[in-house]
């Protein structure tokens, strides 16, 4: 019999091999997101990558950092934290200029001479910029928030004493008291910043930390005006009360405690640095009303400012000594080693010097050769504030979209623009709008300045060093701040007695907070653009 006829549609195919054994047919690799994985957050717009095999404390309140910049915190509560912090933060930079306003009330209450007021005022900073170096590398090693909660329970209870001074010995022994609650606080908002956003997200941080720097400024001199007239001077102080108990519930409910470091403290390097920059703060802060001359006996401002330069010497000889030991210097030399780290600290200290220098001409010219009461003069630099707080949210974004600190040298250049535009216009006759105008120049230059250098700052400094880089860039500014207090109070007095004429006095020595613009734009132009 034959075969049965195949159909033409059908193709005849080889015999098939053998199939070969296969226990279990290998696995399809996903190609739309990673498996999860114990220990393990997968990055979404909430969560932030952590790698596997990191500790992550359950409890709410302690978490543990990556070494790169990597937080277990979600977007939402790194945010929060942040916010808590910036309470603070406003508070204690608002204290700082707040008191200017102020003065001659304290002096006529208080019945006290002018040298009895400006201690008001020089003890403050005194005690807020001596320990700044120690206070960064504190909250290394206890926790940033454990820190902050203790310099907020004593600036807020020292402001109700100073509130509470029946004369004027006392208010100057508590205001110092708050210049140390300041100090443990002020480090602690850039370290969190650092070790809870990653570097993609941080520039936005920054920018609401620099809105937060710039608007503080300003606010004080208006706030302090509406005060004294209002209230009275003790309110300058008592309003610090309840905007502290609200910090410190914020701080407990919002800050997690991030990873402490345990390594011994330096001793010696915080004893070698709290004399040096207290005995060199001092000289420098006060020379002016000592001729720069004999203080008491042998004592005298040259001899402070040198033996504060040859603490310094030898507090940078034990640091270098230090490397390699199990007691972490309070200072790491190699944070210098970074470019963008060096000049981040240059130009803020040429900032900070602008900002005092800048601040206290302004205010003199507008009261003394305007006429103006302090609460108006105040009301001429709102521009200032209006601009700088509402524009440091949008430098704080295109920053983290173009990566480069040199946005910062921007932010300088529009204010030596606007510290030249004084220069011109500070004469009887410029019309107060023209002012107005130049303020907003100010404001303007303020968003694109703090955020992109802080950002600059801090940008590669891991979770170890993150205390101590904070607490070198703010000590920087704060001397910056000192110096410029000095220079330009100096710098006044030669020009006044050399034209016999308080405008233009007043009008050249404004070229100290511009020149000190240029160096800090020149500075800012040598940023690396950041790593991605």
């Amino acid at each position: 019999m034959c075969p049965p006829a195949i159909p033409s549609t059908t193709t005849i195919l080889p015999p098939a091999p053998e199939p070969t054994r296969v226990d279990r047919p290998p696995p399809r690799r996903r190609l739309t997101a990673p498996r999860r994985e114990p220990g393990r957050r997968l990055a979404t717009s909430r969560h932030v990558f952590i790698p596997r095999g990191d500790h992550v404390s359950q409890d709410r309140n302690h978490v543990t950092a990556h070494p790169d910049h990597e937080s277990p915190a979600t977007e939402k509560q790194a945010w929060a934290a942040l916010w808590a912090l910036l309470i603070g933060f406003f508070m204690i930079l608002v204290d700082s200029t707040i008191v200017t306003t102020a003065l001659p009330a304290i002096i006529r209450h208080l019945h006290t001479d002018l040298n009895g007021g400006v201690w008001v005022t020089s003890s403050y900073l005194l005690t807020y910029a001596a320990p700044l170096l120690i206070s960064g590398r504190l909250g290394d090693r206890f926790g940033p928030r454990n820190v902050y909660l203790v310099g907020m329970v004593i600036f807020t209870l020292a402001s109700l004493a100073c509130g509470l001074s029946t004369s004027i010995g006392a208010l100057i022994a508590f205001r110092a008291v708050q210049g140390i609650g300041a100090a443990l606080m002020s480090p602690q908002s850039m370290t969190v910043i650092t070790r809870l956003f990653p570097a993609q997200r941080r520039g936005a941080a920054m920018g609401l930390w620099g809105a937060t720097a710039g608007v503080a400024g300003f606010v004080g001199p208006i706030l302090g005006g509406l005060l004294v007239d209002g209230f009275g001077w003790e309110w300058i102080f008592f309003v610090n009360v309840p905007v502290g108990v609200i910090g410190l519930w914020r701080c407990w409910k919002a800050v997690p405690n991030l990873e402490q470091h345990s390594s011994s403290l330096d001793w010696v390097g915080v004893v070698l640095s709290g004399i040096g920059m207290s005995a060199l703060v001092f000289g420098i802060q006060e020379g002016e009303s000592y001729d720069w001359g004999t203080i008491i006996g042998v004592i005298s401002v040259p001899l402070l400012i040198g033996v504060g330069l040859v603490l310094f010497g030898v507090f940078i000889w034990t640091q270098a000594r230090m490397a390699g030991r199990r007691t972490q210097p309070l200072v790491p030399l190699h944070l210098f080693a970074n470019r963008n780290f060096s000049l981040a600290n240059v130009a803020i200290f040429f900032v900070g010097l602008q900002v005092t220098a800048m601040s206290l001409t302004t205010a003199v010219y507008l009261q003394q050769v305007r006429g103006l009461s302090p609460t108006m003069a105040a009301l001429v630099l709102v521009p200032t504030a209006i601009f700088s707080g509402s524009l440091s949210p949008l430098g704080g974004r295109i920053l983290q979209r173009q990566r480069s600190g040199r946005m910062a040298a921007v932010g300088v250049g529009l204010t030596a623009a606007s510290a030249f535009c004084w220069v011109l216009l500070m004469n009887h006759t410029t019309p107060l709008w023209v002012f107005c105008v130049v303020a907003a120049l100010t404001g303007l230059g303020a968003a694109f300045m703090w955020s992109p250098i802080s950002l600059t700052c801090t940008h590669d400094l891991g979770p170890s060093e993150a205390g101590a880089g904070s607490g070198v860039y703010n000590a920087t500014r704060q001397v910056g701040s000192v110096i410029g207090s000095a220079l330009i109070a100096a710098a006044m007095d030669a020009r006044i007695a050399a034209t016999h004429d308080l405008a233009r006095g007043l009008a050249q020595s404004m070229l100290v907070p511009a020149l000190a613009c240029v160096v800090a734009m020149i500075a800012a132009l040598c940023f690396r653009n950041f790593r991605r």
